[in-house]
């Protein structure tokens, strides 16, 4: 079965309080990362129909701030389907409510892992791509999960070198005392 990622995308919009605020007076970044997981999981339970679980967060970055009385948009829709899992993008965009003006604060990949009623992983849906970008967004997550192989065995204890990394280290901001 195959799937249009519109039929699951989903957003909301939600004015940040004071209380959502940090020390200095900006959004904090945890209410917002809470966000997020509630969207993404919005996004990939009614896409599979089950109940999902975060496996993984691919990147955050948060480009721009977030004031206290501004209004912020959270977007989401699946990207890539795998056997019982989904990548779900996010975009997370604030709009000062006087000026009109939005600032793209950050987007962000979210690996959501489909469950059934005993725990176990459940088959998802795939996506019908059909567009350009359909195509670039899925092909991007393949590459994401291609790099993040890699990217775990060369620090695991067992494959690490140091003498690979003491020199590079040394260009940095750390003393080695070892």
């Amino acid at each position: 079965m195959f799937k249009h990622p519109k039929e699951s995308q989903v957003s909301i919009t939600e004015l940040m309080l004071p209380s959502h605020s940090n020390f200095s007076g900006k959004i904090h970044g945890g209410h917002i990362l809470n966000l997020m997981d509630q969207i993404a999981f919005a996004c990939a339970s009614k896409h599979s129909q089950n109940y999902c679980v975060t496996a993984s967060v691919n990147r955050v970055d948060f480009l721009n701030p977030i004031e206290v009385g501004e209004l912020v948009t959270l977007k989401a829709s699946v990207n890539y389907t795998g056997k019982t899992s989904m990548v779900i993008g996010l975009r997370v965009e604030s709009e000062n409510i006087q000026t009109g003006e939005t600032k793209h604060c950050n987007s962000s990949y979210f690996t959501m892992v489909a469950k059934d009623e005993n725990g176990k992983n459940a088959k998802v849906p795939g996506i019908i791509l059909d567009s350009e970008q359909a195509i670039r967004r899925f092909a991007r997550s393949i590459t994401r999960q291609e790099q993040a192989k890699h990217r775990t065995s060369k620090f695991k204890s067992s494959e690490f070198k140091i003498d690979e990394f003491l020199e590079i280290i040394k260009l940095h901001n750390a003393k080695i005392n070892i």
